[in-house]
């Protein structure tokens, strides 16, 4: 019987320690959750600024390739002739 009330409590206290390590483990996952999303702000407006910043210099068109690519599409049926 005192093995019954032994095994019942060590299951209660495993249970506690589960349940306070739980809450405290979802208490920093909604921190980060939350910092995450700061970040994330920060960085769409950093983003904005720094856009804002390279309106205001004059940039240099994109480079545009002077011969096509050598690659090119070959149909099945062309090689099986």
């Amino acid at each position: 019987m005192i093995l019954l009330w032994l095994l019942t409590s060590a299951a209660l206290v495993a249970a506690v320690v589960a349940l306070s390590h739980a809450r405290r483990t979802a208490k920093r996952l909604e921190q980060l959750s939350q910092l995450y999303w700061e970040l994330k702000y920060l960085n769409s407006e950093l983003r904005v600024q720094l856009q804002r910043m390279n309106a205001d210099t004059p940039q240099a068109p994109p480079e545009t390739p002077t011969r096509p690519p050598k690659e090119a599409f070959v149909p099945l049926t062309s090689l099986k002739r």
